[in-house]
């Protein structure tokens, strides 16, 4: 499988696959399950399991150490999360990124992110110190050219945002969309650093605005930065 991408999938899952990938000390401990949906969550994240691709149930059990049962269980989450399609008696077929779900998944990322927006600004002081701790490990990552961490770094700032509305099915579901957003995938940003100085430069104007007395002027900011986030996607149809 390579090397897992530990960026975007949200900390355990990424630990998980990990352990899987490495077949860790421990590993045994884990549910079946838990182990099958990581380590193929993970691949088709980092795109080793491309759209398009039929996963077999007894491959991934002989790839993951486990019976067919998990394996199944497993597909069925995957199933529900929108990136594999089961095909009775013939596996998981690994659902390609359609321009459609493009729009459906940034549409909705703008939705949750602006009604966070609003909801946060009564409280925005207590985040300003953990926005700028974010900002400060991007600008960090950037110097040492490691996208990975610099996208890890950028994920977390926008979930603290959303995590401090309050509402933890949406941001259980704003966490679903970015998941979708990291195998839609944003090619050149390792070579194209320029588009990292761009993104800190949008996430410390969006600090600076949690300072001051406008919200209409966070909540426009926040929709900038997704519409920028929207360019590039589609910039790689």
């Amino acid at each position: 499988m390579g090397e897992v991408v530990s960026f975007e999938l949200g900390e355990e899952t990424a630990e998980i696959a990990r352990v899987v990938v490495e077949a860790a000390p421990g590993v045994e401990k884990i549910p079946a399950a838990e182990r099958v949906y990581a380590y193929v969550k993970a691949a088709i994240l980092d795109r080793t399991y491309p759209g398009g691709e039929l996963l077999t149930e007894g491959e991934l059990a002989a790839a993951v150490g486990v019976s067919r049962t998990p394996v199944r269980e497993a597909l069925l989450r995957l199933e529900e999360s929108g990136l594999v399609k089961l095909y009775p008696k013939k596996g998981a077929l690994v659902l390609p990124v359609l321009p459609q779900e493009i729009d459906d998944v940034l549409e909705a990322r703008e939705l949750i992110e602006v009604h966070a927006a609003a909801k946060v600004w009564p409280r925005r002081k207590r985040l300003i110190e953990e926005l700028g701790q974010r900002v400060d490990e991007m600008r960090a990552h950037r110097k040492a050219g490691d996208a990975k961490l610099f996208l890890e770094a950028d994920r977390a700032f926008h979930e603290a945002i959303v995590g401090a509305a309050g509402n933890q099915i949406l941001a259980k579901l704003y966490n679903s969309l970015r998941d979708r957003q990291v195998r839609m995938g944003v090619p050149g940003i390792e070579v194209q650093p320029a588009r990292m100085d761009k993104s800190i430069t949008a996430h410390q104007e969006m600090i600076d605005a949690l300072g001051g007395n406008s919200v209409k002027r966070f909540r426009e900011l926040v929709v900038a930065h997704i519409d920028s986030a929207a360019a590039d996607l589609r910039g790689t149809r």
